[in-house]
């Protein structure tokens, strides 16, 4: 997921490429409103709106349901986080790009988390990314961090780091 309406690429070409080149399937839905609702302190339409996306691919691909992640770019990251820390029965893995926070990550197991972060990014400080991570290493969550020269954004070779390491190599 991600919001970040006209602004950044919501959809990289970069991850595109790497996503036929993989076989992954890609789903990149976006929020209901100009956020995602969970971050504005409620649940509804943007959850509702993910599930029935993922019901809906499901029910037309065959999914590996040992290696589901849950990503996103900004706000999407924040979003991304904060749900799929909490529903490891639903994702295995969540990749946040540049996000700005992250909710309770809820009762282990967590999937696995890979996060990246632009280290001149004027958008969302890296300080922000530097602290999500240092807290989800503090409760015992297994996190990947990469930190890039650069700015509010994912670069390739960012996004091909973050692939790989969802694919485990």
């Amino acid at each position: 997921p991600d919001t970040r309406r006209g602004g950044a690429d919501r959809h990289p070409a970069a991850l595109r490429a790497l996503a036929e080149e993989r076989g992954i399937v890609v789903l990149v839905p976006e929020s209901r409103g100009y956020t995602w609702d969970l971050l504005l302190g409620q649940v509804g339409p943007d959850l509702e709106f993910l599930q029935q996306a993922i019901d809906h691919v499901k029910a037309r691909v065959a999914v590996d349901r040992g290696r589901v992640a849950l990503s996103g770019f900004s706000d999407g990251a924040s979003y991304a986080l904060t749900v799929g820390l909490r529903n490891r029965d639903v994702f295995t893995h969540v990749i946040a790009f540049s996000p700005g926070l992250a909710g309770p990550a809820g009762a282990p197991p967590w999937p696995e988390v890979f996060v990246s972060h632009g280290d001149g990014d004027g958008v969302l400080p890296v300080e922000a990314a530097r602290s999500i991570v240092a807290r989800l290493l503090g409760e015992g969550c297994a996190v990947a961090y990469r930190e890039f020269e650069g700015g509010h954004e994912i670069p390739a070779e960012v996004a091909r780091v973050a692939i790989d390491w969802f694919l485990g190599g």
